[in-house]
């Protein structure tokens, strides 16, 4: 169906708005479905396609402090870049239109974005976490997208958050459905991915500030 430009525009502004007000109010938002509908299914396409030996085993901490820990996390990821598709390029054009609109309205001084494919096979997991710790990160607003058409919740899989680090109780259970897109302040919010019973896919990024020394981004992926 064609829709207008004007109409189109007006959709989008409608959406940064509600995005920009959760992050105010809560800090946290989870939309069923954000991204337009086919630009979700060439992402799962695309990202089925690839061989298993162009993911990498996921570990934790960056640079130097970098390291395997199968006890935390047992994913396997691929980083997205404009120059490897065209899928890509869209999906990292969708989140430049989101970082612009949030600046605009929370001045949040988002500087860029980066993203990885995210792989997790048969029982994969990782365990409760934070995405950046005050003052120790330039990542400031995490996004997830899902990628998994026709999900059975019995198949598990569920992200967990809880409201603070110290929380005891668990604040909301997203199931990782097809087109889902999570968002969240990174230094926030603790969460957990629980092992699923089948393969599951989706799209980890975080929108960060220019913590830069001598005119490098820090840290870079």
């Amino acid at each position: 169906m064609y829709s207008p430009p004007e109409l189109e525009l007006d959709l989008t502004a409608s959406l940064y708005d509600r995005i920009a007000d959760a992050l105010v109010d809560t800090g946290y938002l989870i939309l069923p479905s954000a991204l337009p509908e086919t630009m979700a299914y060439d992402l799962y396409q695309h990202l089925r396609a690839h061989r298993d030996d162009e993911f990498q085993r996921a570990g934790i901490g960056r640079e130097q402090d970098h390291q395997l820990h199968g006890k935390v996390r047992r994913d396997q990821i691929r980083w997205l870049g404009r120059e490897q598709s065209s899928v890509e390029a869209a999906y990292l054009d969708w989140m430049e239109g989101l970082r612009e609109g949030l600046n605009r309205r929370l001045f949040m001084g988002l500087f860029d974005y980066e993203a990885h494919f995210a792989h997790y096979p048969a029982g994969a997991f990782y365990k409760r976490h934070l995405d950046a710790f005050r003052g120790q990160t330039n990542r400031v607003l995490t996004t997830v997208l899902y990628l998994n058409p026709d999900w059975d919740e019995q198949n598990g899989g569920e992200l967990l958050i809880w409201p603070e680090p110290d929380s005891e109780t668990v604040m909301t259970r997203v199931v990782p459905q097809m087109g889902t897109l999570v968002i969240f302040l990174s230094e926030q919010f603790p969460h957990e991915v629980l092992p699923a019973s089948t393969d599951r896919f989706s799209i980890a990024g975080w929108f960060r500030v220019n913590a830069s020394l001598n005119n490098q981004i820090d840290p870079p992926h």
